[in-house]
């Protein structure tokens, strides 16, 4: 199967792995030559958080999700090691459910693979997995890529 698109999701607890995010999607994106949708996911709250953070000027910008998703730190960072690899992508951002807005962009950019990341869990965490990255793996259109960070 030809990979064309890949859903690089990232969201608020994913600041610690995105040089291994970024490793992984280049990995897959440069061979292929496939595009990468770079999506942040932002529960409500966290939307509004991030919008009195960055400081809009809502008189003069233009103020929706893809514009904070596209100022977010994780986003950049991963936009600058993806022009340093030279692989085309586009800033996606989404309000609601993390894994059901994961899954529903998945599914509107036609991604044929999602990367997300993730921490390492105890044995007793690991029977509960974690229900974002559950969600998605057992929802997802395509294949999943878990990548896992060293920290607990």
């Amino acid at each position: 199967m030809a990979i064309n698109t890949i859903l690089l999701a990232v969201g608020p607890s994913d600041a610690d792995r995105i040089e291994r995010l970024a490793e992984e999607t280049i990995d897959v994106a440069g061979p292929t030559g496939a595009t990468v949708v770079l999506a942040h996911v932002f529960t409500q709250s966290e939307y509004d958080e991030a919008v009195e953070n960055l400081d809009f000027d809502r008189t003069r910008d233009e103020v929706n999700v893809d514009t904070v998703a596209n100022r977010h730190s994780s986003i950049r960072a991963l936009a600058k090691a993806l022009d340093a690899a030279t692989i085309n992508y586009e800033i996606r951002g989404a309000v609601g459910s993390h894994g059901e807005q994961i899954v529903d962009l998945a599914e509107a950019s036609d991604a044929d693979r999602v990367i997300v990341g993730g921490r390492r869990r105890s044995p007793a965490g690991k029977a509960v997995f974690g229900s974002t990255a559950q969600e998605i793996m057992l929802s997802a259109p395509c294949p999943v890529t878990f990548v896992r960070s060293d920290t607990k």
